[in-house]
């Protein structure tokens, strides 16, 4: 008799375990519900939230998207392997020339003859410049690429004319002195650089020409005046406070820059970092609490800024440097290794910056090649690093509208934090063609999450597209030569569509777009 017991409790284990692997019948109690309304928009996903970053930092510009002299280079130095994959990124802009490393650029140390360009020590990541890859270098690569090119001023040690001059440089078609020098240098017709940023993390103290935010007002201000003038068309990114949270001086910093600056700037930037440093998966993914917060903190000292006019000009946001950056340092030259967890954090960031469309309208990946990056070199070839992938998907819904999407799920909670859901969703219309994306990352390590996924505007079709990306291994890395572990896998299923909805599950530790039609 106790035989029989155990048989048959085996047996009703395995049924119960093979019916958890497929979706839930129509009608079953769901996990999680997932509610779509195509009406309720929130803003255009602009195509800058696709941008990336390239800083004269290690091996980014040397050795990454240029290469002197290396059989994979194009005769003028550009690595032609390293542009193909960059090209399938879909780069919409590109911040240049930093970061840290603009705070002690002179931009006219990058321009003429390459031989007789001067060597410079680099201060800020104690580094020797050749200054092989200036202005000219950088914008031609912008155009290559296909990419909208976004110059950092110095606002370290430079200097207002220095700033006014660059945009000369670059933009002026008039027979000035500085648009001249640019036609000696081969370029006769002007670059038109439209976006510009007032320095890089000024409020830093490791910051070359560290500016309290009084100081820094003052001379962002100015230099945005002379800039303007010489160029009315450009859009200008203002300095915001690199130390969120870490005390009270953020605030300060912003509003007054935001005061200050609110008829003269078109952004404020902020730059987050995250960190698995707790080896601690759920908690690694509840980082979109404080992302969401850093957005949703900085939306209001805006609001607060634009209260005080009658008719106010827009501020967005530019979140022009993020990613998961904590186990490469100077010495690595900031080589991060990326891992299959690192891939899903890239979703997270995006469901973010979707949520709030209305608000973020640049988002700049740092960086590009190399450096904290999704694309790794030798002088034999490259590999393509986890966070890849999820970077190259989410570019295909630039332009929708971001939807205001109803969300309820199992949840967690991270030390005395608010509960935190454990579906962490953005969606996204194509009205054009009537797509709807729902990307959906399951933070849950362990748990797969049964959703109900409802539409309440328009009738759903029953062909629905899966992106998944997913791994049993959350440390799972690439390497030269072996860069297909972790990859997307794709299909088309048929859903089983009841009242406009139907049931999906989504994996354990993954991250999911779904592509629905409307009929």
């Amino acid at each position: 008799m106790r035989t029989n017991t155990v048989c048959l409790l085996s047996i009703i284990l395995t049924v119960c375990l093979l019916l958890g692997s497929l979706p839930p019948a129509q009608g079953q109690t769901t996990q999680a519900r997932i509610k779509i309304d195509t009406d309720r928009t929130i803003g255009e996903i602009h195509p800058h939230l696709f941008g990336n970053f390239a800083e004269h930092l290690g091996r980014m510009i040397y050795g990454g998207v240029y290469e002197e002299g290396s059989p994979l280079s194009d005769k003028d130095g550009y690595r032609k392997d390293v542009m193909d994959v960059v090209k399938q990124l879909n780069v919409s802009i590109l911040r240049w020339p930093g970061g840290n490393f603009a705070s002690g650029y002179n931009w006219k140390d990058g321009i003429g003859p390459k031989d007789q360009r001067p060597v410079r020590k680099d201060l800020a990541w104690d580094d020797l410049e050749s200054n092989r890859f200036g202005t000219d270098e950088f914008l031609k690569y912008c155009e290559m690429i296909g990419a909208e090119p976004y110059i950092c001023i110095n606002a370290g040690l430079g200097t207002i004319d220095d700033a006014r001059h660059w945009v000369e440089y670059c933009n002026e078609s008039k027979n000035t002195f500085w648009a001249e020098q640019r036609r000696k240098n081969g370029r006769e017709q002007p670059y038109k650089v439209k976006y510009w940023a007032l320095g890089n993390e000024i409020d830093g103290p490791w910051q070359l020409g560290h500016k309290n935010a009084e100081e820094y007002s003052k001379f962002a201000l100015e230099a945005a005046k002379a800039m303007r003038s010489t160029d009315p068309s450009i859009k200008l990114i203002a300095s915001g406070s690199s130390n969120y949270g870490a005390n009270a001086d953020w605030m300060h910093w912003n509003r007054t820059v935001l005061n200050t600056l609110r008829n003269q700037a078109d952004y404020i930037a902020i730059h987050s970092y995250i960190n698995n440093r707790d080896n601690d998966f759920e908690k690694f993914m509840a980082w979109s609490q404080t992302i969401d917060n850093y957005i949703d903190v900085t939306a209001s000292q805006i609001k607060e800024a634009q209260n005080r006019l009658q008719n106010p000009r827009p501020i967005y946001i530019a979140y022009d440097e993020w990613n998961v950056w904590y186990r490469a340092y100077n010495a690595q030259k900031l080589e991060e290794v990326y891992n299959f967890e690192d891939a899903l954090a890239m979703g997270m960031f995006f469901n973010s910056f979707f949520r709030r469309a209305d608000v973020v309208k640049m988002a700049n990946l740092a960086q590009m090649v190399n450096v904290i990056a999704p694309i790794t070199t030798n002088k034999q070839g490259l590999f393509l690093q986890t966070i890849y992938f999820p970077l190259v998907e989410f570019t295909r819904q630039k332009g929708n509208q971001s939807l205001d999407t109803f969300v309820s799920a199992p949840t967690y909670k991270v030390g005395n934090r608010p509960p935190l859901k454990y579906l962490d969703v953005s969606t996204s219309y194509n009205a054009a063609d009537k797509t709807i994306y729902v990307n959906v990352l399951n933070r849950s390590k362990d748990k797969d999450m049964t959703t109900r996924i409802d539409n309440q505007e328009g009738q759903l079709t029953n062909a629905v597209g899966v992106w998944e990306l997913n791994h049993p291994d959350l440390k799972a890395t690439h390497t030269f030569g072996d860069d297909k572990k972790v990859r997307p896998v794709t299909r088309n299923i048929t859903a089983t569509v009841e009242n406009n909805g139907f049931n999906y599950t989504f994996p354990a530790h993954s991250l999911t777009i779904l592509r629905l039609r409307l009929k």
